[in-house]
């Protein structure tokens, strides 16, 4: 175990009416001196520019947080663009697999039957005349 160090009370001193009274009239005559200050036209204006830095300051802290929160924000829709390009891809080549000519001819072939007309089977039409196809 460390060693243990006891430190003797500190006595307060007493607060006598006196040192109040000194104190307060101290407090008065700085007050006093600010606000005598505050009349002359250069410390109106130096207050001025700390309130419109401060201000400044303020606008600025703002500004960078809600630039962070955008940032945020765009980086987050920007992943969510590339997953729907991701997917718009993976469902071209889906469309591509499933719409290939020689898996439509198959399942057409096998579900319905279907089969290529040999040329006994093809009957040609012969075209009608403008004239003839208004009677």
């Amino acid at each position: 175990m460390g060693a243990v160090a006891i430190e003797q009370p500190v006595r307060t001193g007493r607060i006598n009416k006196q040192r109040v009274r000194d104190g307060v009239a101290t407090a008065v005559r700085l007050s006093r001196q600010v606000f005598a200050a505050l009349r002359e036209p250069k410390v109106l204006v130096t207050l001025a520019l700390v309130l419109v830095l401060a201000a400044s300051a303020i606008g600025v802290v703002a500004s960078a947080h809600q630039n962070r929160d955008l940032f945020n924000s765009l980086t987050a829709l920007q992943e969510q663009r590339d997953a729907y390009q991701r997917e718009w891809s993976q469902l071209l080549l889906e469309q591509s697999a499933l719409s290939a000519h020689g898996r439509v001819e198959k399942l057409a072939a096998e579900r319905f039957g279907m089969v290529v007309p040999g040329r006994e089977d093809i009957v040609l039409v012969p075209l009608m005349s403008p004239t003839a196809a208004g009677q």
